[in-house]
């Protein structure tokens, strides 16, 4: 089984931020999968389920705020006897990469992401990560968290719908093969 964990936060205020680049990707990867999110309060999240090669795969969208995900990702690790190091995908936005960057990782600190620091909390820090680069030069005019809650402009939502959301399913798709090499991975849009 696999689980494809995005961060973000839950609510329509909250809807094409940067802190949501997770849940924008996941939303896509759902649609074109034709599978839809349901309410699972026990897992504090919204999940989708499908199969890939007859392997069962949920989607998740935590229903906690970004900074305690953790909580969502442990209630499903146990319940589904998961080992994060080879089941879980998280995808989350990166302050420190340029808008566009794509980096895989296979674990690491938080780096001062308090959603991953939950998750580091919770489940250790031995998961794969697909970071998404959030940073543009508005970034040197805002605090951390005015700029994560930010929309992004026209132009860089097109960008992610273009180019950036595509290449990160490719990512999930390669993942849930087991064909992703998680630490020499880095695109730029």
């Amino acid at each position: 089984m696999k689980l494809i964990f995005a961060q973000g936060n839950p609510g329509d205020q909250y809807t094409h931020t940067r802190h949501n680049v997770g849940f924008q990707v996941i939303d896509d990867f759902a649609a074109k999968q034709k599978v839809t999110f349901g309410s699972k309060p026990k897992f504090l999240a919204d999940i989708a389920e499908l199969t890939n090669g007859g392997e069962k795969v949920l989607l998740v969208k935590p229903t906690t705020l970004y900074n305690e995900t953790g909580r969502s990702a442990r209630a499903l690790v146990d319940f589904y006897k998961l080992d994060p190091a080879t089941d879980i995908l998280v995808i989350h936005d990166d302050l420190a990469l340029p808008f566009g960057t794509l980096r895989t990782r296979e674990k690491g600190s938080d780096a001062g992401n308090n959603g991953i620091k939950s998750l580091n909390a919770h489940i250790d820090h031995n998961y794969a990560r697909l970071r998404i680069g959030i940073y543009n030069d508005l970034r040197e005019r805002m605090d951390d968290a005015d700029f994560v809650l930010s929309r992004f402009s026209k132009d860089e939502q097109t960008t992610l719908s273009d180019t950036i959301i595509p290449r990160c399913e490719e990512i999930v798709a390669l993942f849930l093969g087991d064909e992703l090499t998680l630490t020499s991975y880095t695109h730029t849009a």
